[in-house]
């Protein structure tokens, strides 16, 4: 085949219908995939064998830094660089640590979401080659799409097309990039 190609889209009337394809495609050995939906479908994830996302571990994490730096500065300054013994309390007093330590872990904790999530989605992303295929745009409404991408190491153009139309979509389209 001599013209560049992203894939394969395949569009389905149901969400039962390309729930099923995406099992047989996941099935056939094809990894590089991906569907769209007008609304999320959860058994998808397990259809196309996406695994679980490391995002709430990256949280955690944030979380956890935030803490210990709040309660690190707080000790830097108070213990440390510059300590001050105000009402006689200790110069380590961790009640009065507590408020600051509690926000600099929310803090930390939702950059860590936000960020995470644009860099594990890939986003911003304005272009995606699938754009290019006019009915496409009904994925936004009524219609249900099955991408295999043309790097899947098991691709080839005839054979993938052919067990695409095997899966009874309503077409499939060339996705060029």
């Amino acid at each position: 085949m001599d013209k560049k190609l992203f894939g394969f889209l395949a569009e389905f009337d149901t969400p039962t219908e390309m729930v099923d394809a995406a099992t047989k495609v996941r099935d056939a050995g094809y990894t590089k995939t991906d569907a769209f939906s007008p609304f999320p479908l959860h058994e998808i994830d397990e259809a196309l064998g996406i695994k679980r996302s490391i995002l709430p571990y990256m949280v955690f994490a944030g979380g956890i830094v935030g803490l210990l730096s709040g309660l690190g500065l707080q000790y830097y300054v108070h213990v440390i660089d510059y300590p001050l013994n105000v009402g006689g309390r200790p110069f380590f007093s961790l009640p009065s640590f507590i408020p600051p330590m509690f926000e600099l872990t929310i803090l930390l904790a939702a950059f860590t979401a936000v960020f995470g999530m644009l860099f594990l989605n890939g986003l911003p992303q304005p272009y995606h080659p699938v754009f290019n295929v006019p009915r496409f745009a009904l994925a936004t409404r009524e219609k249900f799409f099955l991408l295999i991408e043309s790097d899947d190491p098991k691709f080839d153009y005839n054979e993938t097309r052919n067990f695409m139309e095997s899966l009874n979509p309503q077409e499939v389209f060339d996705v060029e990039p």
